[in-house]
């Protein structure tokens, strides 16, 4: 149950820090002030949505399904995640990225048992924990872009099976390079427990996230963002969560607004032996896109 939870909210830290990174380019000409101008505001769109933390509010909403967990085969539905990524200069040298991620579950019951009773309930629907997360980072960034600082978990789970009922805190680092229409990079964190009821499983878990993405014409964007989760208080066989796949996504404009849209799908190719997971993850999300600092038309 504690690596269905860790895995939903890791699912969502690159997609959603991804949009507050990256107006921290460096100064001078580059090849998209030679293109035409739909096309390099898409293609700088698509770089800034691809770096945790670039000058751009980000307001994600995201659906991920988890498929196939349990002896019925149940699917573990987050119907709404809302995280948004909020930049703020912090004097001249520095800027914070705060992101914040709540979200509406639907948690199937996967006890192993066969009566009639576990059969029909179908499942548990609420509120999950907080994870707020604050990365500083360089004004303005060089050749290899990065931000770290502290995350949280905040027990705020409407129900004991939607959260960890602890509270954790823990490092958070991400680090990227952009060369021509790639980037690459990862994000880590893991949060340990300090406080919460003495009855409930301790917390120290580890997400890591590499992700790579290639820029396409119009906007589209290819993407690949598997995170691996551990479970580190976990026996030797369920420690580890593996994903591996990818998607594609399009920056583009609904009458003014900048949006961001995409599509993406995993497959775990190592989950825990003994505590029932999903074999796949369909994620969709939809973000509003507000670029700080951008220059204005004359």
């Amino acid at each position: 149950m504690h690596h269905l939870r860790t895995a939903t909210s890791a699912m969502v830290v690159w997609g959603l820090l991804a949009p507050a990174l990256c107006a921290q380019q460096p100064s001078g000409p580059t090849p998209e002030a030679q293109k035409p101008e739909a096309e390099a505001s898409a293609g700088d769109l698509a770089k800034a949505v691809q770096n945790p933390v670039a000058s751009l509010i980000s307001v994600p909403i995201q659906n991920l399904t988890d498929f196939n967990i349990g002896p019925y085969a149940r699917d573990r539905n987050t119907v709404l995640q809302f995280q948004p990524v909020i930049p703020m200069q912090i004097g001249q040298n520095w800027n914070l990225i705060t992101r914040i991620i709540g979200a509406m579950i639907f948690q199937p019951d996967v006890r192993p048992t066969d009566s009639v009773q576990a059969q029909q309930h179908l499942g548990t629907f609420g509120f999950g924990d907080l994870n707020p997360s604050f990365f500083f980072s360089l004004a303005k960034a060089g050749k290899v872009i990065w931000g770290a600082g502290p995350a949280f978990l905040i027990p705020t789970a409407s129900d004991d099976v939607l959260g960890t009922g602890k509270f954790s805190i823990g490092p958070t680092v991400v680090a990227l390079v952009q060369p021509g229409h790639w980037t690459l990079g990862a994000l880590v964190n893991n949060v340990f427990s300090v406080a919460g009821p003495s009855g409930r499983p301790d917390v120290n878990t580890m997400t890591l996230q590499y992700f790579v993405n290639y820029n396409l014409k119009k906007g589209y964007f290819l993407t690949w963002q598997p995170i691996i989760t551990a479970n580190w208080n976990a026996p030797k066989g369920d420690v580890w969560l593996m994903p591996i796949g990818g998607g594609i996504a399009r920056i583009f404009k609904l009458g003014a607004q900048p949006v961001n849209a995409s599509v993406q799908a995993y497959w775990n190719v190592k989950r825990p032996d003994s505590i029932p997971s999903p074999t796949w993850q369909l994620k969709l999300q939809f973000a509003f896109l507000f670029p700080k600092g951008a220059p204005k038309k004359p």
